[in-house]
Formats: structure tokens, sequence, C-alpha cells
């Protein structure tokens, strides 16, 4: 590890065979907590290429616990770590996707550098997590969408959990989730924390064979926020989109508030589903469903908006979510 390590040191990168080894050394029990800290420092301090990206990636999907979900299917997730504390938008996002009749399989952890990540949230609502992967697809099945916490997923993952905690900020393996889903979805609908990790997905993922949206809002979130432009990174191209032209206005740092604990972040999130939330939080879940749809269905975003919101007004998204957690 050390030999690695004084690579990066030197401001080099590593090449991607070097970073599978490095993950393999982490996965094996083969590095100390100060090595694994000193390792995710680097990043914090310099971008990931998309070598040291990739060969990381490609371990954890090599010693992931498989999920053979056999039918199209799209992840909705965000890298989090935008430090922004934002309500559950991709959580939810998720949700009304499937509500809209779209396959979804999400993957998701707990909050490190958040309050409440995904799995706080659900855990908190009763969602139980299991790495069956009958049951997981019972559950797509009969409401076209199961959730895959990541702990379940990836033992190699277990010892740099500890590190991960203590230092409690955001680290490349919030890069990594949206990437490493074991069920190796065929869409990915992703929000990333900032311009030069989009560049680094759409590099990546360009060059594969799948469909995917990553979104940016250029104030800082890794979703689309309505507080600024957005930027669109897709297999076809990349814009820059107003949240005016799909008539999203208003929009506030303080109105996507998600919570202070994960009981105030899970309130927020019954809000919304019960449609009592505000109108800010329902048109920002509407427009970031909106881009799931089109990603897995290629229908025009107009028609895909109009979808979601329809799935919010009516509480079929609620319909849906209260029917997964008391079937399981």
């Amino acid at each position: 590890m050390k030999k690695y390590l004084k690579k990066l040191y030197e401001s080099q990168t590593l090449t991607k065979a070097e970073a599978r080894q490095v993950l393999l050394l982490i996965s094996e029990g083969k590095a100390n907590p100060a090595e694994m800290a000193s390792l995710l420092t680097v990043y914090l301090m310099r971008p990931i290429s998309v070598e040291e990206l990739g060969g990381y990636r490609d371990v954890l999907l090599e010693l992931c616990l498989p999920v053979d979900i056999d039918q199209d299917t799209i992840d909705v997730c965000g890298t989090g770590g935008d430090s922004k504390n934002t309500f559950n938008i991709s959580t939810l996002s998720a949700l009304v996707a499937a509500a809209c009749g779209v396959k979804v399989a999400k993957h998701g952890n707990y909050g490190v550098s958040s309050v409440s990540g995904s799995s706080n949230v659900l855990e908190h609502l009763g969602y139980k997590f299991t790495n069956n992967t009958d049951a997981l697809r019972k559950q797509l099945d009969d409401h076209n969408i199961c959730f895959m916490h990541a702990p379940l997923f990836h033992p190699a993952l277990k010892h740099v959990a500890p590190v991960r905690k203590e230092m409690g900020v955001k680290t490349f393996f919030n890069m990594l989730g949206p990437l490493v889903n074991p069920a190796r979805t065929s869409h990915k609908m992703v929000g990333v924390y900032n311009l030069e990790l989009a560049r680094v997905y759409h590099y990546l993922l360009q060059s594969e064979n799948q469909s995917y949206c990553i979104v940016h809002s250029l104030d800082g979130y890794d979703e689309i926020s309505g507080t600024s432009d957005f930027k669109v990174y897709t297999q076809k191209g990349e814009q820059i989109v107003s949240p005016a032209s799909h008539d999203l206005k208003g929009i506030t740092e303080e109105s996507l508030f998600g919570g202070d604990t994960v009981a105030e972040a899970a309130k927020i999130f019954i809000d919304i589903l019960v449609n009592k939330g505000t109108r800010e939080q329902a048109e920002v879940l509407a427009l970031n469903s909106a881009y799931a749809i089109n990603c897995y269905t290629g229908k025009p975003i107009s028609e895909c908006l109009a979808e979601a919101k329809e799935a919010i007004i009516s509480k079929k998204v609620q319909k849906l979510f209260t029917n997964l957690v008391n079937n399981q």
C-alpha cells in the first residue's frame, strides 16, 4: 500500500491496474486505518482520474454480491457530498419513476457527509433491507422498485467503513456508489456534486452500452435543485438547462431543507408522499423524476414531467411505497 501512497503523494495518478490493486488490498484488510484515511484525503485535494475511478469501480463490481435481475432497470441516485442537506430527492424520484411504470433497482447507503442518506430514511420508515435476489426480484415485479443497501452487497468495503464514518466528509467512495450497483442496471440517472466529477462520469459511461443521465446544478447541488441552471450529460452530449424552461421558479435553498435528524427527514419524506409538502418540494421532485423517466423511456421531458406530477398529486407514489413496505 505504501508504494501506491508514495506515488500519490508525488502528485502522480494511478493506472487502472494500480487502482485495482489498491482497492484489493483494502478489501483484504491489508491496509491500516491511517493508510486508508491518507488515501481518501488525496482525493479531497485533487480530482480523481477516469483511470482511477474505473479501476476502483471494476474491483467493487467483481467482489460484490451480484443481483441477477434479468430485465432493464434504472438506478436513480446521487453521489452525496454536496453538503446541502436537501430532502431525499433521489429516493423520492426513484419512487415516482416506479409509480410511472419504470423498473427501478436503487442502490443506496446511510448518510456519511449528510444527516440522512436514503438507507436512513427507508429503514426509519420500515423498509427491511435484504440481499436475497428472489425477494428483490419479487419487489421489482410487484412494485416496479427494489432498494439495495450497499453494505449488504459490498463486503469488500467493511474495513474502510469505520474510517469513512470517522472522517465524516465526502470521499471517493461517494463517487463510486452510483457506479457499483450490484444489479448492474442498464440505465443510470446520477446526480454529482461538481462539474469535474460529472465530466469523469461522462467519459467513463459514454464508452459503455447503457443509457445515462448525469446532472449537476451549477450552484453545487448533486441533483436538479431548481436554484440555478443545471448541466445535463447523456450519451448524446451535454447541455445547460434553465429551471425556468420547465416553469420552475422561486426555488430557494431553504425550501429544499431535509431536516436536522433522520426523524425529521422521514417526516418530510412522508409529507411529500401524501401531497402535503410545499409547492417547491413537489416541483423539484417532479423535475428530477422526469429526467429519470426520460432516461429510461426516451419520452420527451415535457411528457415525463406531466406523468411525474400526476403520480405525485394523485398519491399514486404514496400508495406504491405503502404497499412496498407492507408486503415485504
